[in-house]
């Protein structure tokens, strides 16, 4: 009996479990879910609903992303994403961090700033609701630079997060990267140094990438 992988294809989060999965080797059975129709053996493996979520075959459930790839790098890590050749697996686990909770909540809300109208800002005069909300996408955007800027003042010592080769922290931070990257690629380019935009088109060039973004059925039972 096989791990069981419950994923959605475009989520980072899943994206960066899969592709853990494939660099270590371990086989899985993956099970693409539809998010408005989650299927009830994944809900009752995990009421929390959201992917991605790997059920053991002993009944064990890893319901975190970076615990997922741990996990199967555990297994087998033929290509040393857990041992960077610059700095150490603490200082990646803390760059991981501070993409979870310094940025991707910045990326939300410059993406969807619908999602979040009860934390605008109610001038006196109101402004129309179009225009309060490019502000607040563009606040965000500009806070979001933040955590980019710390990534490119390392790729300008190093080709990779990891150093000379791409370990954890690149391989967990990219899809979040490649995100907001694809909202407006154009402001993107304008913003950031040349060489954020390299690394993340290197790593998103690779075969293992490719593999992981494959498409599949979606499971439904």
């Amino acid at each position: 009996m096989l791990p069981v992988l419950y994923t959605f294809r475009r989520c980072p989060y899943a994206m960066r479990a899969r592709w853990a999965i494939l660099a270590a080797g371990v086989e899985v059975e993956m099970r693409e879910v539809a998010l408005r129709d989650k299927p009830p053996a994944m809900l009752a493996a995990s009421p929390k609903g959201t992917v991605p979520v790997l059920v053991l075959p002993d009944g064990q459930v890893i319901e975190q992303s970076l615990d997922i790839m741990l996990w199967a790098l555990a297994q087998h890590d033929p290509l040393g994403w857990l041992r960077p050749s610059q700095g150490s697996l603490e200082d990646m686990l803390a760059l991981i961090d501070a993409c979870e909770h310094d940025f991707k909540p910045h990326l939300d809300r410059y993406k969807y700033p619908t999602r979040y109208r009860l934390e605008f800002t109610q001038a006196a005069d109101s402004s129309s609701l179009a225009e309060q909300e490019r502000l607040f996408s563009d606040v965000h955007f500009s806070q979001a630079l933040n955590f980019l800027e710390q990534l490119s003042c390392r790729l300008k010592m190093a080709p990779a997060l990891g150093g000379e080769n791409p370990a954890l922290a690149d391989f967990a931070v990219v899809p979040f990267v490649r995100q907001i990257t694809r909202h407006d690629r154009s402001r993107i380019e304008k913003a950031v140094p040349i060489q954020l935009l390299e690394w993340m088109d290197t790593l998103l060039d690779r075969a293992d990438f490719a593999a992981a973004m494959k498409r599949s059925d979606q499971y439904s039972k």
